[in-house]
């Protein structure tokens, strides 16, 4: 990677991009490069910190530095933009996205709720990786938790790290954190109408993160815009980006939401349940377009969703989530055709296949019902609906094992299981 990090005393987002831009374009002229697209370069501004990284793939860093003289603010204009000190990078990685532990609670009049309880899950860069569980297993409180928008009160994050590009998400402060989503995360959200404000054209919303992490001017940004909206397929782009969300149909506002939360051009894009709301025809559509515009970009995915379908056809790799915790993490071919834990079991058991015979009787069902998650039965809390129980279940939480290569489960009876 080649950054340029530059340390300014209070500066404007504007002036380090300027002077970050003008850097890069010296760097790569000097490297033999042709044609130094301004566009197609990473801003990350961290407080005080402004990193530009471009191109992917190279093996230097310069670290830039312009201490002012007194009395005066150093201008994209008139920085010493030519101090270039080249040393090697600080900051390594093994995987994009790396979650450790994570915890997150709910404080209720009924008692304390943790939705996430100690969620362990890492994503490489480029890839596609599905979260699937039942519905409030804890699948969005998780998305949220990584990008820290978790409503405070009555929900806190207390425990572990979401560790991105080797930084620790959990230990920025707010207005850090502020530009490492959009710029360096994309959230599509599950319903675009009460995501979209109502009051803004589209273009406004679209524009906004351009201008605030790319540092665009306001023609620069409209134009981009437009060139998103026809991304996505939005028809007649160049006039439909001036209505409003109220004036779009349910597959284009989430067109909409799939065009703002790539605009910054970032490094992982979380869809949390994106095509919910939609019929089958346009989630078809809509799924199609992110995994095209993901691989066209390079981007990593997080796919959010109960739909085991979606996942069976997108996902490089699944994780399955109850209760908060997630129970079992496979290569989709791999725990499709050999899963290990018996929740993971019953869901696909119940999924209906153009390949079963009428004969073979009705879809399977998971017993029972899921637990009140502030009075969580001891041990495994699937072991109230499991047919594969054992005594140990009722007395000790499973944890982690690998089964295979790639595949790892949380259960005592994987052995037996499937």
């Amino acid at each position: 990677m080649v950054s340029l990090v530059i340390d300014f005393p209070e500066p404007r987002l504007h002036t380090p991009l300027r002077v970050a831009l003008r850097l890069l374009a010296l760097l790569r002229k000097a490297k033999g490069a042709t044609d130094p697209s301004l566009c197609e370069a990473e801003l990350w501004c961290l407080g005080k910190i402004a990193c530009i990284a471009h191109p992917p793939g190279a093996s230097m860093i310069a670290i830039v530095r312009f201490p002012p003289r007194a009395g005066e603010m150093p201008s994209g204009k008139g920085a010493p933009y030519d101090q270039i000190q080249p040393m090697p990078a600080t900051t390594s990685y093994q995987h994009l996205l790396q979650v450790k532990n994570l915890e997150t609670e709910f404080h209720t009049d009924y008692g304390v709720v943790r939705a996430v309880d100690g969620v362990d899950l890492h994503i490489d860069e480029g890839e596609t990786v599905g979260l699937v569980g039942e519905s409030g297993c804890g699948k969005s409180v998780a998305a949220l938790s990584i990008v820290r928008l978790v409503p405070d009160p009555p929900g806190r994050i207390v425990g572990g790290q979401v560790l991105f590009e080797g930084i620790d998400l959990l230990r920025l402060d707010v207005r850090e954190m502020r530009h490492v989503r959009g710029a360096k995360i994309g959230i599509i959200f599950q319903e675009p109408l009460t995501s979209l404000n109502p009051v803004l054209s589209i273009e406004r919303q679209i524009v906004e993160p351009l201008q605030e992490h790319l540092g665009m001017t306001r023609r620069q940004a409209s134009s981009r815009a437009t060139e998103l909206l026809d991304l996505v397929g939005i028809p007649d782009a160049s006039a439909r980006i001036r209505d409003y969300p109220h004036m779009m149909s349910g597959g284009q506002r989430q067109r909409i939401m799939i065009a703002i939360a790539l605009s910054c051009n970032p490094r992982l894009l979380i869809a949390d349940e994106a095509t919910t709301a939609l019929d089958v025809t346009i989630q078809a559509q809509i799924l199609e377009l992110m995994k095209d515009l993901t691989e066209r970009f390079g981007t990593a995915l997080l796919m959010i969703t109960h739909n085991l379908g979606v996942v069976a056809r997108y996902a490089d790799r699944v994780c399955v989530m109850y209760a908060g915790k997630i129970r079992e993490m496979a290569p989709s071919e791999e725990l499709y055709g050999n899963p290990k834990h018996p929740y993971t079991l019953g869901l696909l058991g119940s999924v209906p296949r153009l390949d079963m015979q009428r004969e073979a009787g009705k879809l399977t069902q998971i017993p029972g019902d899921v637990p009140d998650p502030t009075r969580m039965p001891p041990g495994c809390a699937f072991n109230p609906r499991c047919d594969y129980a054992v005594e140990r279940c009722s007395e000790e939480d499973p944890w982690m094992e690998e089964v295979s290569e790639g595949h790892v489960a949380a259960c005592w009876e994987s052995a037996r299981v499937g």
